[in-house]
């Protein structure tokens, strides 16, 4: 017999962690790949159970984390060295760093495991706290500081059987059962040479999986009105000379060129589509575009900045409707971190970066959908629709989400992909068709399923039209949020800790390698 014994030290441990991370970070390329999140989290989860201790745990989290993160957001390097012109070198260490900081909330979720299985009288300790403390370090993450939730367990679930829960738990929900999957794998192959070892967890993997296909089936909207016909428009402006003053005429043309190609319900501009402050946008062109909608008989929602005054300003969408007449207004909630606002003691950063930043002005959280088209509009402006609590306060009210963004900073990387995972969840919790018209992709339609009907080449200059179905009702994500999710991980999380009482003098006892 060989037998497999993996050090219990340095660097091996660590450094199959970092791998199983960048393997988790490919679960997130396509709809086909979440079997690989579920497979590289189950992987960790055995890792840690070979040697439980807290540090080593910690350890392995964070080293897990680390190649999760450095893998899946590398292109906040492309942001800061090739558009803000910072030297690759500190680049490269910005890029390392925040990915060293949200590899802390899976370290802490492993740790925090075996801190309270070592002091179990049951070896599965870690086993049952591993998914709600997986859960709430993801919670975590998309709450403190603002919140950074890109990559979220759940999000590589879209397109799998998960994803029935997130209209009725949300990503928080999809995470929890992933979660819960990958611990139950792990179990079973710890257990697999024991008689019937393997029955208890794959009943859980498939009722979990059920669970998810029988929620799926449910129909949270329906059909409100008739069915729009919808332009998006894709300006593909290079993002080192969209704000450059001497491009704005052409940049002007290129969007006046396909809002005028054709009539449509609906006409939607990307985010800062005009790169100037609205009020220092010609009134004639002001004229011009209201007069598009009214002779289109459309509704035209535009990408702009606002100056209320020298200290307020907003990054903001601005409307005309043939029926409605006049111009309405939405103005971005959740800002980004460095792009529009700067974080306390960063100031020296951000002057190092040759971009146009500095502190905007959130948008009230109260602000209603906005009337276009006969239907209720709920806009988001790009890096919203990362957070469902934000996409969930209009969604109850609208008949439609729409996203706009530019997320040229970022080249021609994994966050154009990335970002549409996003928009297809916040769709899937709000059973509400979600339209994306973004300056280099990608722009798409995304029905009430979350499934993409259509999407526009990237880096390509043109419209994408769709014909889009308007639709009323809610979900259980939409009346509760979070709370549903949270509940849930909080009375697994008093279950575990029922489970896992102290035994006097006792402690875990890792399990005997595997003989092969």
């Amino acid at each position: 017999m060989i037998v497999l014994r993996l050090p219990d030290r340095f660097p091996l441990r660590p450094l199959l962690a970092l791998l199983l991370g960048v393997l988790h970070a490919a679960a997130f390329r396509s709809d086909a790949s979440w079997p690989l999140e579920i497979a590289a989290l189950a992987a960790l989860v055995a890792l840690c159970l070979r040697r439980l201790g807290t540090w080593d745990a910690l350890g392995l989290g964070f080293a897990f984390g680390l190649g999760w993160f450095v893998t899946g957001i590398y292109w906040i390097f492309i942001s800061i060295h090739t558009y803000g012109q910072i030297n690759a070198v500190l680049a490269g260490a910005a890029t390392l760093l925040l990915s060293a900081y949200l590899a802390l909330y899976p370290a802490a979720a492993c740790g925090l495991g075996a801190f309270w299985a070592t002091r179990s009288a049951h070896r599965a300790g870690f086993l049952w706290l591993f998914a709600p403390l997986w859960t709430l370090a993801e919670m975590a993450r998309g709450t403190v500081l603002t919140g950074f939730p890109w990559m979220a367990t759940g999000y590589a679930h879209v397109g799998g059987p998960l994803a029935g829960y997130a209209p009725v738990l949300g990503v928080a929900g999809v995470t929890f059962m992933a979660a819960a999957c990958a611990a139950a794998l792990a179990r079973a192959a710890h257990r697999a040479r024991e008689p019937r070892g393997t029955l208890g967890p794959a009943a859980l993997i498939l009722a979990i999986a059920a669970g998810g296909l029988l929620l799926a089936a449910q129909t949270w909207s329906t059909p409100l009105g008739p069915v729009l016909h919808v332009r998006l428009l894709q300006g593909n402006i290079p993002q080192d000379v969209k704000f450059d003053p001497e491009r704005f005429d052409a940049t002007v043309a290129t969007y006046l060129e396909l809002i005028e190609r054709r009539p449509a319900d609906l006409i939607v501009l990307p985010e800062t589509a005009l790169p100037v402050f609205l009020g220092d946008v010609p009134e004639s062109l002001i004229e011009r575009l209201e007069a598009d909608a009214a002779r289109l008989h459309a509704g035209l929602a535009i990408g702009v900045p606002i100056a209320d005054s020298a200290q307020v300003y907003t990054n903001s969408v601005i409307a005309f409707d043939a029926v409605q007449g006049g111009a309405q207004r939405y103005d971005k909630t959740h800002l980004v971190p460095f792009g529009e606002f700067v974080p306390f003691g960063f100031r020296w950063f951000v002057d190092l970066m040759h971009v146009p930043l500095g502190d905007f002005t959130p948008g009230s959280p109260d602000q209603k959908p906005l009337r276009l088209a006969g239907i209720r509009v709920a806009f988001n402006i790009c890096y919203e629709d990362l957070f469902g609590a934000v996409i969930r306060r209009q969604a109850k009210e609208s008949n439609l989400l729409v996203n706009v963004s530019n997320v040229a900073w970022f080249g021609d990387s994994q966050a154009l992909p990335q970002h549409l995972q996003l928009s297809r969840m916040r769709a899937l919790e709000t059973a509400r068709p979600m339209l994306r018209a973004t300056n280099t992709g990608m722009t798409a339609a995304i029905d009430a399923r979350g499934t993409v009907q259509s999407v526009l080449q990237a880096f390509t200059t043109g419209s994408l039209d769709v014909s889009v179905q308007p639709v009323t009702g809610t979900t259980p994500y939409v009346f509760w949020g979070d709370l549903a999710a949270l509940g849930l991980t909080l009375a697994v999380l008093a279950l575990a800790a029922l489970r896992t009482v102290k035994a006097p003098g006792g402690r875990y006892s890792p399990p005997e390698p595997v003989k092969m």
